[in-house]
């Protein structure tokens, strides 16, 4: 079914440890993301920029949660514009931008299907669980946070974004391709009741069948998905453009598999993708690469129109 599309561009990587992830969007607009959704039938309606001061002009505060202020201050102005596209009946597609971006995005879907009564899942493609903490970072970073944060543990001003604490439950929320966790972050993991597939359960068992349980643990969210994609869940082979590699990861077909099952279910709410870093990358791969799993998302199958 064709969608009305809004773009969010997120011009932001003060959450991670190395510059570039601010260009991301512009990437995957080079490799064409616009025309491949139009060839899928989907109408781009608008394009919003949101954007951060420079890491040489931000203060980077508290050492324990690196940029905090314009962090809050991005994800904010996010989270409203996110919840402005749903309550015009827009699909939100959003473009990162590094992975904090995620506190915002998901706090605005979440406060729009709030009004209804109906609680969003999350479907969390990564390398990493993202659920370190300022008392568990090694780094400081806060792109390493945002599903900790979204869970209702770390900084206030990012955790109340949504309107509730926490904006979403653990029971309905899935992490997809783990291959790196830090020592503490891992108890946080284990304690809060998250499904972690880790890329050890995913080849011993298959993606098929890791990806059918984990739509049944979604099929508990009332509103629908918000696919959440840091590129680096996908292995370098296929998306050498990010600024955390981890090898090992999703292949090209289990990647697009990802995206293909959540696009069958008829539950996808919202998506963003994150973490491209044009500087690492070669020839545009990885942005290519990131458009093709939209499309794959929004409705793109082996045999289509």
């Amino acid at each position: 079914m064709s969608k009305k599309i809004r773009i969010t561009n997120v011009h932001l990587d003060l959450g991670a440890s190395r510059r570039g992830t601010d260009m991301g969007s512009s990437a995957m607009h080079v490799a064409g993301v616009v025309p491949a959704l139009e060839k899928l039938g989907h109408r781009v309606v608008g394009m919003r920029h949101i954007g951060q001061v420079s890491m040489e002009a931000a203060d980077v505060g508290d050492p324990h949660a690196r940029y905090l202020k314009v962090i809050n201050e991005v994800c904010r102005e996010l989270a409203d514009e996110t919840e402005k596209t749903l309550a015009h009946g827009e699909f939100p597609l959003i473009l990162g931008g590094d992975h904090s971006q995620a506190i915002g995005s998901i706090a605005g879907v979440v406060r729009h299907f709030k009004q209804q009564g109906k609680e969003l899942g999350v479907f969390w493609c990564d390398a990493h669980t993202d659920m370190n903490t300022p008392d568990t970072s090694l780094s400081g970073n806060i792109h390493g946070m945002p599903l900790s944060t979204l869970l209702g543990m770390g900084p206030k001003e990012l955790t109340g974004i949504s309107g509730q604490v926490p904006a979403i439950k653990p029971e309905q929320v899935v992490i997809f391709g783990v291959r790196d966790v830090d020592s503490k972050e891992a108890e946080l993991v284990k304690k809060s009741g998250v499904r972690v597939f880790t890329m050890s359960e995913i080849d011993a068992r298959g993606a098929g069948n890791c990806l059918d349980e984990a739509m049944q643990i979604l099929s508990r969210a009332s509103a629908g998905i918000h696919l959440s994609y840091d590129l680096d869940g996908s292995d370098p082979s296929v998306a050498p453009g990010t600024g955390t590699p981890v090898p090992g990861g999703l292949n090209f077909r289990e990647s697009h598999l990802v995206c293909e099952i959540i696009a069958k279910s008829g539950r996808l709410t919202s998506m963003e993708v994150v973490e491209l870093n044009p500087i690492l990358d070669i020839e545009n791969r990885t942005g290519k690469f990131a458009v093709w799993l939209i499309q794959s998302a929004l409705g793109r199958t082996i045999l289509w129109n």
